[in-house]
């Protein structure tokens, strides 16, 4: 059998270009990442990861990566707390739901509490911290979507309605909070 070979061509009853096996007509389809994350409060503090890998190795952010194939949303952002902070969470509810097209990404971001108490930085990061509102390193957080988050969380905090937040009006995830344009680099 021969190795495929794949051209980038419009499929029939599509409109966009795609690649396509030239063999056995096979589409390709490349589809937006799912990342899901958590916004973790204990005793009135919010956990934070060090991401010890790229992109924005050294900044801070909230446990979250990729959703797994065959993982729920909520067990998902359990999995990425344990594998990052080495935390045990209880999801309470969706916060948020963003799209950072420049990445094809829609990020699904959880209010959680620890579970059991502990926690400890695990391979993808550096330091694992609890932070009170006022000590949370905000010029060195990794991604415009974690300032979004704890903004979104501290509303819920002061009582917003139960319902998921969005991207700020006109954010597409290009650029922090500071003006500092994003590359198309992951996460």
């Amino acid at each position: 059998m021969a190795d495929p070979s794949f051209s980038l061509t419009v499929p029939e009853g599509d409109d966009i270009a795609r690649k396509v096996c030239d063999t056995c007509g096979f589409v390709a389809y490349e589809n937006p990442k799912i990342v899901v994350g958590s916004v973790v409060r204990h005793d009135g503090r919010i956990l934070l990861c060090r991401r010890a890998i790229e992109p924005r190795r050294g900044f801070w952010t909230i446990p979250a990566g990729y959703l797994e194939l065959n993982e729920t949303p909520e067990d998902g952002a359990r999995r990425e707390a344990r594998e990052e902070a080495r935390a045990t969470l209880a999801i309470e509810r969706l916060l948020a739901v963003y799209s950072v097209p420049r990445i094809s990404q829609v990020q699904l971001i959880y209010r959680a509490s620890l579970a059991e108490p502990g926690f400890a930085a695990g391979p993808e990061s550096l330091d694992v911290r609890l932070f009170a509102e006022d000590e949370i390193p905000y010029d060195e957080l990794a991604f415009p979507s974690v300032h979004w988050a704890l903004g979104h969380d501290r509303e819920v905090q002061a009582g917003a309605p139960p319902i998921p937040f969005s991207n700020p009006a006109g954010e597409t995830g290009s650029r922090m909070p500071s003006g500092e344009r994003l590359g198309v680099d992951r996460m």
